[in-house]
């Protein structure tokens, strides 16, 4: 059968059809090409995309759902905050990937709000977020908690916290479980400045604030067999709900995962060229690792110095709950403070960048409110650290700026020199960061489904925007 036997209408469609075919090819072949390439590129970083699927193993047990919906309702709970107006959910707020709304955290004495009309005086540094921290093995913009270990699974060699705890919390079974003994003591995050000086002081009260709940009670009791019993609620109770309910916060099924196990069209090709930039001419992975202890959390977990302008609350006291470093009170000096170490000045840990595109800002005092400006910064910091304003911030940290060139005399080595992109390589780049990084679970449509009506304390549940 000929094209002409078809007749001429049908001669015309086949013709149609056989042009757009063979159009088609170039764009498939090169389509395959990218796919082979980004294949190989993720199976030498050993990148499965499966790393949500160990957690239960690594565990060694099955996640108890019915104790993370317990600590569900206290991580919205103001009752954990011995100054009565913060939880854990006004800093980590489902509106925004469990992460901050703000450039920089607001915890005690705020307006009850969470998101862009929350007020209040402000902390050191931007809140990260509680998404996929059961695989992280440090924790903190300036990891002063961690694994000695290196896997936040493995107590063998302790969990390491700064002064008071040191390693008094190595016995429990998870890093996260430790930490959950850490933000009831924190005086500008829930504590206020007029609890206890002990830690243990304040986690006694708030166990015993729960324990004068009735509903509570009844929750615990039928989790724990003591409190069944008639025994108290312990603090140890509280974190392991805490913990747990974290632990559940596990969203790492993102269109690399999907593509790393086999499905070639879980992302884009625009988000394939990006990976492969990502993984190669663009460095990035080089700091944001997805190899070994970083559970493909594209993280080397590691402090790097990388150029951030330096931001903070304006000079009026009653709008910072903080003492910034340096000798005009300006600065913020990150490991330093942990280590005493002048060399670690400025450096703070590389960000996990899954589900990074949920956060309104980046970087640890939330100085970039743009996905494609952070990564521009990484491309160029001595550019883009020279050009910043802050004009964009909201109004109280707009004010003058820290000292600059010290910021980038300290500099790592890994980003002394630019890296050369084109402005459609640049979009690219942002594609696969900010779209196949993303876990459609951890929308905010989807975790706003988390946020509860109401608390066993009866106390009021923050007002989400």
């Amino acid at each position: 059968m000929t094209l002409r036997s078809l007749g001429p209408a049908l001669a015309a469609l086949a013709t149609c059809l056989v042009v757009t075919l063979l159009l088609a090819r170039p764009a498939l072949a090169k389509g395959s090409r990218v796919d082979e390439q980004l294949e190989a590129t993720l199976a030498r970083h050993g990148f499965t995309g499966e790393i949500e699927s160990t957690l239960e193993s690594r565990l060694g047990r099955r996640l108890d759902r019915k104790l993370a919906k317990l600590g569900r309702e206290l991580f919205f709970d103001s009752i954990l905050g011995l100054n009565d107006d913060n939880s854990c959910s006004g800093c980590h707020s489902p509106t925004a990937g469990f992460a901050d709304t703000q450039s920089i955290a607001i915890g005690i004495d705020n307006n009850g709000v969470v998101g862009p009309r929350r007020a209040g005086p402000r902390n050191q540094r931007r809140t990260p977020t509680v998404i996929n921290t059961a695989f992280y093995p440090t924790l903190m913009w300036n990891s002063r908690f961690f694994a000695v270990s290196g896997d936040p699974f493995d107590n063998s060699e302790g969990f390491s916290f700064t002064s008071p705890e040191g390693m008094s919390l190595s016995s429990l079974p998870h890093l996260l479980t430790a930490q959950a003994f850490i933000p009831p003591t924190e005086i500008t995050e829930m504590t206020g400045y007029e609890a206890p000086a002990s830690h243990d002081v304040v986690r006694e009260e708030v166990a015993a604030r729960v324990n004068d709940v009735e509903a509570y009670r009844r929750r615990f009791g039928k989790r724990f067999d003591a409190v069944k019993r008639g025994k108290p609620i312990t603090y140890e109770m509280i974190a392991a709900a805490i913990a747990e309910f974290e632990m559940s916060l596990t969203f790492a099924d993102a269109p690399i995962d999907r593509f790393a196990r086999g499905r070639r069209s879980a992302m884009t090709l625009e988000q394939k060229r990006g990976a492969l930039l990502f993984f190669g001419e663009a460095g990035c992975v080089r700091c944001h690792a997805v190899s070994g202890p970083s559970n493909e959390m594209f993280s080397d977990f590691q402090q790097h110095a990388i150029g951030v302008p330096q931001v903070a609350p304006t000079d009026d006291p009653a709008l910072s709950n903080v003492v910034f470093d340096g000798p005009n009170a300006d600065e913020d000096f990150g490991l330093e403070q942990v280590t005493g170490d002048p060399d670690d000045r400025y450096k703070f840990r590389t960000p996990p960048l899954r589900n990074v595109a949920l956060q309104p800002t980046f970087f640890h005092n939330g100085s970039f409110t743009s996905l494609e400006g952070a990564i521009r910064h990484h491309l160029d910091v001595y550019t883009s650290a020279t050009e910043y304003t802050n004009a964009h911030l909201d109004r109280d940290l707009r004010g003058e700026m820290g000292p600059l060139a010290p910021v980038l005399a300290a500099v790592d080595p890994l980003l002394e020199e630019p890296i050369e992109l084109s402005e459609q390589e640049i979009r690219w780049l942002t594609a696969f960061v900010g779209e196949a990084l993303l876990d459609p679970r951890a929308t905010p449509k989807q975790l706003r489904k988390l946020i509860p009506d109401e608390v066993p304390s009866g106390r009021p549940v923050h007002r989400f925007q």
